[in-house]
């Protein structure tokens, strides 16, 4: 697959103040890249220099190979949308997707046909002679989405447009933007802060912590073997161990010892030294047991129902919680002893660069 959009060394500073440090990405074309991390990571910056909104300090921007660092946001052949919907509330729906094309100089019959096939798209053609008031926040957010559709750019750069919508529609919009995604073809990239969202809609997820990139992979990668501490507690619910090495295969947590043999990530991380190491195992990976069987113990602090399983919290000798998500057959008992295992291969060795 061919790169789309490359970064060489694209930063932002603002005086002394970092915003994105040199940073390089290769994006494929027709990927969806979501840039991922809490507020101030540097993920809308760096967005924001892609599009052409905001100048880099450092390094370079291509596109199809071609130099764009300096080239005016208009001719960069990229589509932008935000989560506030920037609609004109006196132009009609159809007025709303049409502006971008008129301001393309589109004739007339290409002009309609382009906005008819972008409401389509987003499922809004009967709305189209509505004005923004008449329409809900997610019939909004799907106008903005057809505004920037109509002209077909190749590049589309979306800045948390789901951010405004409640839980519900949120989670339909993602189904919908991924749906439009493939029938479009192009090459989406998707600034967010919620994990949820970036693991649906994402072929690839850069995750950006302290103005760089922290990692760049995989949903199912990050997830199962994140690169640092920080992604591992970032995606998904974790329970990280710490503990130290007493020798190449045995961690010592909780007083017991671990056996990290067949762990993920142990067989490039076999070093013995004092420094506290750390081991990533997922809710849905570990199991309730007797404490005689069980690889750490426990007491079962909180149940709490979520409909499908029940997460169980498990009180740990150190205080420290440990979640374990059980099947609806399995009811424990707030005060009860238990133990907790898993399978090896479904823990992760965080690596040593991971240390606070």
């Amino acid at each position: 697959m061919s790169v789309k959009l490359e970064t060489r060394g694209l930063g932002k500073t603002y005086g002394q103040f970092v915003a994105v440090q040199p940073t390089d990405i290769q994006v494929r074309e027709g990927e969806f890249l979501t840039l991922l991390g809490p507020s101030g990571s540097g993920k809308s910056t760096l967005l924001q220099m892609i599009s052409g909104l905001v100048p880099p300090s450092s390094g370079q921007l291509l596109i199809d190979g071609q130099e764009a660092t300096h080239t005016a946001p208009g001719k960069r052949g990229i589509g932008l949308v935000f989560q506030s919907y920037a609609l004109f509330p006196h132009m009609s729906v159809r007025d709303n997707v049409a502006y971008g094309l008129r301001m393309r100089k589109y004739e007339k019959r290409k002009l309609e046909e382009a906005v008819d096939d972008a409401l389509t798209m987003v499922r809004m053609h009967e709305f189209a002679h509505r004005y923004p008031s008449e329409l809900s926040g997610g019939q909004q957010q799907r106008i903005a989405l057809a505004r920037c559709f109509a002209y077909r750019p190749s590049i589309i750069l979306l800045d948390e447009p789901l951010g405004a919508l409640d839980k519900n529609l949120r989670e339909h919009m993602q189904l919908e933007i991924r749906r439009m995604h493939k029938e479009l073809g192009a090459t989406f990239i998707y600034v967010t802060h919620d994990q949820e969202e970036a693991l649906t809609l994402s072929d690839r997820i850069c995750l950006m912590n302290k103005a760089r990139i922290e990692q760049l992979a995989t949903p199912q990668e990050l997830y199962d073997r994140p690169a640092s501490l920080f992604a591992a507690e970032f995606i998904g619910h974790s329970n990280v161990l710490q503990g130290k090495r007493e020798n190449a295969t045995q961690l010592n947590v909780e007083g017991r010892l671990l056996e990290l043999s067949g762990c993920v990530g142990h067989e490039t991380s076999t070093q013995v030294d004092n420094r506290d190491n750390f081991v990533l195992v997922r809710p849905e990976a570990a199991r309730l047991t007797e404490p005689s069987a069980g690889l750490l113990v426990g007491k079962v602090d909180e149940c709490v129902f979520l409909g499908s399983d029940t997460r169980a919290l498990i009180r740990l000798p150190s205080g420290a919680r440990f979640s374990v998500r059980c099947a609806r057959h399995i009811d424990p008992r707030i005060g009860d002893d238990v133990g907790i295992t898993w399978d090896a291969h479904r823990a992760t060795l965080l690596p040593a660069q991971a240390q606070p």
